[in-house]
């Protein structure tokens, strides 16, 4: 079952994202060759603490960090570890927030320094394809017309579309119905009415979308070894078009 977000809900969630699209932010400032992503792990978190907020990631099913640090070819669920990052990396971190009882979740990918040409096409057309699926989240559409439009630009610019990992809906819970497809067939799905939330959160790689799981049972990466990107939003479906929760600018 859908939960129907009210206005009042949604401005609650409004709250949450504002602190995550803030803690994004200051990332974008952080991150640079040297730094590891155990050092943004704990910035993140005290970030959170210190807007009022927690890291709702941290203890999910035992999950034991802040934020997920995905790197190169890993393409969700990356541990933060002590290792620093280097020049020409690309690294993707996710994290959700709770603000009194109530959710926020979003993921970025940032370029470590100066990154290979194709490492930053890789990024752009990832970010392109989550907008560009943003802007079908109108009612009156279908879940699939995000699905294929993401599908659509992420592969016409010769990427493929990861499909193990969905964008979900949220609220209360990290993740609730609906189950949120970043690849699919136009005029397929439920139907977008008012007061649904949910994440988009494309995962494009540059090679094959086969992966594999690390044995921490969390991370997954890219089973060629080549790189995986994601940008990922919460969103609430208004009369007024896709409301951005977590929208950084």
């Amino acid at each position: 079952m859908i939960e129907v977000k009210t206005a009042q809900q949604i401005e609650l969630m409004v709250k949450a994202g504002k602190i995550l699209a803030a803690c994004h932010r200051e990332l974008r400032k952080l991150i640079r060759p040297g730094i590891t992503t155990l050092q943004i792990d704990h910035f993140a978190e005290e970030f959170i603490q210190a807007h009022g907020a927690k890291a709702e990631q941290k203890g999910y099913q035992d999950y034991p960090f802040a934020t997920c640090a995905s790197v190169n070819d890993e393409i969700c669920h990356g541990f933060p570890t002590q290792t620093p990052l280097r020049e020409g990396d690309i690294v993707t971190i996710d994290m959700v927030v709770n603000l009194d009882g109530w959710l926020a979740d979003s993921a970025w990918s940032y370029p470590v320094g100066h990154i290979p040409d194709r490492a930053n096409n890789l990024l752009k057309v990832t970010k392109e394809s989550l907008y560009i699926g943003i802007a079908k989240a109108v009612i009156g559409n279908r879940l699939g017309d995000i699905s294929h439009a993401i599908q659509n630009h992420a592969e016409t610019n010769g990427f493929s579309v990861v499909r193990d990992f969905t964008g979900h809906g949220i609220g209360r819970k990290m993740h609730e119905a609906p189950q949120v497809l970043h690849y699919g067939r136009l005029n397929s799905g439920i139907r977008l009415f008012e007061g649904m939330v949910f994440t988009i959160e494309p995962m494009i790689n540059l090679g094959s979308y086969d992966l594999t799981i690390d044995s921490n049972g969390w991370t997954a990466r890219t089973a060629d070894g080549n790189l995986s990107a994601q940008y990922e939003h919460t969103l609430a479906i208004t009369k007024n078009g896709p409301l951005v929760l977590t929208e950084q600018d």
